[in-house]
């Protein structure tokens, strides 16, 4: 009956390209023609922090000249879907700002197979980075959780959207660039349930990066919880 009544729907209710609004055969988000203008992060990578290199050769798990230089880092692996360009950008802002949430399946995708190494190396749980909740009232959902909602299903793994909160809020990050980004978030994450962290590998999931300020900030919060390890992985990445 279900499959019926999905049937009857897409007559009515056709699948629609989430760039174009072509109408699509099937539900695969985009047409072949906007897919085409995807920007993917393939390898080769650092194997640690994800940055793409240009041109290379030799073993597998490459490390960039800024993993090599640091010993100490909140994060085990970092991975992005996509380069932050106008395309993936168009995408994104309509998740976040436009009220496109049907785009957080077909972003959650490209999500599951960018974190191939991550699955590899178990995770427990999805965490989004959260929003303060005056932020949260005003916008009236959280794009990373629903991004994070999408994942748990492809991937199999339970999703916590409650332990790790921003706690006071602040001015938003596309205002500010380099030093003043890390200011602007410096403390601001905290774990309120420290029990469903302690001892957990957790993926941070969020829409993209940028410098990576609010992404370190929430895996230190979440590795001052005791959490066994911290990975990251954003749709987009900007290189």
């Amino acid at each position: 009956m279900n499959g019926f009544l999905s049937q009857i729907i897409k007559i009515f209710l056709p699948p629609r390209c989430i760039k174009c609004g072509v109408v699509l055969s099937d539900d695969d988000g985009l047409c072949p023609e906007c897919f085409n203008q995807l920007n993917f992060i393939t390898a080769p990578y650092c194997y640690r922090c994800g940055h793409p290199f240009e041109e290379a050769t030799g073993s597998k798990k490459l490390i960039c000249a800024n993993c090599a230089k640091k010993n100490k880092t909140p994060f085990r692996l970092n991975r992005s879907a996509l380069y932050y360009d106008d395309i993936s950008k168009d995408l994104i802002l309509a998740l976040k700002f436009m009220d496109k949430t049907e785009n957080a399946k077909t972003l959650a995708k490209w999500l599951y197979i960018a974190g191939h190494d991550i699955w590899q190396e178990k995770v427990d749980i999805l965490v989004p980075v959260p929003l303060h909740y005056k932020r949260l009232i005003k916008r009236r959902y959280n794009q990373s959780a629903l991004l994070v909602k999408e994942l748990s299903k492809l991937a199999g793994i339970k999703a916590d959207y409650t332990s790790l909160i921003k706690h006071k809020s602040t001015k938003p990050q596309v205002q500010f660039s380099g030093r003043e980004r890390v200011k602007n978030v410096k403390g601001v994450f905290s774990v309120k349930h420290i029990e469903k962290i302690k001892g957990k590998r957790v993926v941070l999931i969020d829409d993209v990066m940028t410098t990576g300020s609010t992404l370190k900030e929430c895996a230190l919060a979440l590795k001052k919880a005791s959490a066994k390890s911290v990975d990251t992985l954003t749709v987009a990445r900007v290189i």
